[in-house]
């Protein structure tokens, strides 16, 4: 039967060559004193640079040496330096191959190490089962293997033996998921995952294809579209526990593979493969289209404020004509009315001269509409996108599993009134900030679109804000899941700072009474760095932290 390979000739490299960085070397290849004592214990210098050598390979990588491997010059350097040889004097290692397997028995009884051989290489198989469930990949259960074998003391078998096992662990790994996940669906729902294989949508591609074509879309006709697939996917009721104590990286890698495949691949594997698949494609796929959704309404919501803004700015100018003959009308009168005062003559005159009080009175009714139209705000154009909204929002709304934090309470009542699961006349503005610009708008709305305009744009800014959240989300999740908990930053060994504050400002104080305390040494022998002290007073031009430890 041909080898399986299942790493790659840098990876083998990485797990199973002597290590040529200094650091590695220090760490693994000093030799303690008790060390150097049982080597010199060899009579010739060949045969002690060669038992060394023996020992430092069972401790890192962990294995055997073979014979006639070359072993690189950083290590044979390094070692020789601490035996007091050359790095010649390795030459005549194990001309006798029985000195080689003495000096194998001499370490094995010395430092407890053992071959792959009977019950320990029994538990290690068992270990590498268990453990290829949560094992990313290839190379990282290999790596994890030779980890666990360093850690008993287990002498490393070939490299073929640990693929070979590592392959066989990944593959029965993914039977059993996959079985765990089959044995977690009823009949019906098993009928309807296979269901989406035969059935067909549009008459053209079948369910399962349909189903995973959706992407963000730019108006409502794309967002009932999207609508359309998750209602069918919760139509279905795969219950998330289904997935329960499956690793991540393992639903992942299941996703990938549905949507690698075609429908009628997908009918040709074995049933559990198949049911796993369907399974982690239904759960996963109605988690990233309800994202989906909420993308979509977020590029509504901004496409209606857009539209009212150029609403806005397109009455501002149509508005630039009517205000330059407004003020130059007014320039008119004025100056007519100004000459009149100034000359004493009467100022009803003076209006009816320059066009009389009709004339006055249009200017004054234009510029009080003027005044409102360069006032407006886009506020007073967004309701102009109601119907847009109401083809999809309250849908939206009742698909959507929202919860909320408890400053966006308010607005999930407001958000189930529009989707209709709550009837009531009355429209609460309690979402809405007390200064909010939108008070001033709904209080002249009669038919509440507008309020329910407001309801959907507070509804797009509480989802970026992450006040609202969408539960099994993986772009609009509880902002919670993604923080680390408080026992993992606890145990971070590299934090920036200590968890504990008490133990920072302990440390500080020290700092500070250490500094103190060389001041005044070096203020009593007058060696302050870049300072001096005059009539009792100490002045500092430049204060570096290094006093002297002689100045006390």
């Amino acid at each position: 039967m041909a080898h399986r390979t299942v790493l790659t000739e840098r990876q083998r490299s990485a797990l199973f060559d002597l290590p040529t960085d200094r650091t590695v070397m220090l760490r693994h290849y000093t030799l303690a004193d008790d060390d150097l004592e049982i080597i010199r214990a060899r009579r010739r210098p060949h045969n002690r640079f060669g038992f060394a050598l023996q020992l430092c390979a069972l401790r890192y990588p962990g294995r055997l040496l073979t014979p006639g491997e070359a072993i690189p010059m950083e290590v044979t350097r390094f070692l020789a330096a601490q035996l007091g040889l050359k790095s010649d004097d390795l030459a005549g290692y194990a001309s006798r191959e029985e000195t080689r397997h003495e000096h194998l028995a001499a370490l094995r009884d010395f430092y407890g190490y053992k071959m792959f051989t009977g019950r320990g290489s029994r538990d290690l198989k068992a270990w590498l089962e268990r453990t290829a469930e949560t094992a990313r990949s290839n190379e990282d259960l290999a790596r994890r293997f030779v980890e666990q074998c360093r850690a008993t003391q287990t002498i490393l078998p070939g490299i073929t033996v640990i693929e070979r096992l590592c392959a066989d662990a990944l593959v029965a790994a993914e039977r059993r998921i996959d079985t765990r996940i089959a044995d977690q669906l009823d009949d019906e729902t098993r009928s309807q995952l296979d269901a989406l294989l035969t059935e067909t949508a549009d008459g053209s591609v079948t369910r399962f294809v349909w189903l995973r074509q959706f992407e963000a879309g730019q108006n409502s006709a794309d967002m009932n579209r999207l609508l359309d697939r998750l209602e069918l996917l919760q139509a279905m009721a795969v219950d998330r526990s289904t997935l329960s104590g499956v690793p991540p990286h393992r639903i992942a890698r299941l996703r990938r593979q549905g949507e690698r495949y075609f429908a009628g691949d997908l009918r040709d594997i074995s049933s559990d493969r198949r049911l796993a698949i369907l399974a982690v494609c239904a759960l996963e796929w109605r988690s990233a289209i309800a994202d989906a959704v909420v993308e979509t309404h977020d590029r509504i919501v901004g496409k209606t404020w857009r539209e009212a803004k150029r609403a806005c700015d397109a009455r501002a100018d149509d508005a630039k004509a009517a205000l330059k003959d407004t003020l130059h009308g007014f320039s008119k009168f004025g100056s007519a009315l100004l000459e009149a005062h100034e000359d004493q003559v009467s100022l009803i005159d003076a209006v009816q001269n320059t066009g009389g009080w009709l004339s006055l009175r249009g200017l004054v009714v234009t510029a009080a509409q003027l005044t409102d139209t360069l006032a407006a705000d886009p506020l007073a154009h967004v309701v102009h996108g109601y119907h847009r909204f109401r083809r999809y929002a309250p849908r939206m709304l009742r698909a959507l599993d929202i919860h909320a934090a408890p400053v966006a309470e308010p607005l999930l009542t407001a958000a189930s009134i529009v989707a209709g699961t709550e009837t009531t006349g009355v429209r609460p503005m309690t979402f809405l900030r007390r200064t909010s610009k939108w008070h001033r708008h709904l209080n002249k709305d009669d038919g509440h679109r507008l309020w329910e305009v407001a309801v959907l744009c507070h509804l797009r800014d509480a989802f970026r804000a992450g006040d609202t959240w969408i539960a099994h989300s993986r772009r609009y999740g509880d902002l919670k899941d993604a923080l680390v908990p408080a026992e993992v930053a606890r145990a971070t060994p590299r934090l920036a700072m200590p968890y504990e504050p008490e133990i920072w400002l302990a440390d500080r104080r020290s700092r500070l009474a250490d500094g103190l305390q060389r001041l005044a040494r070096a203020a009593k022998v007058g060696a302050i760095p870049g300072g001096s002290i005059e009539d009792g007073v100490l002045k500092i031009d430049r204060l570096t932290a290094d006093v002297p430890e002689e100045a006390d």
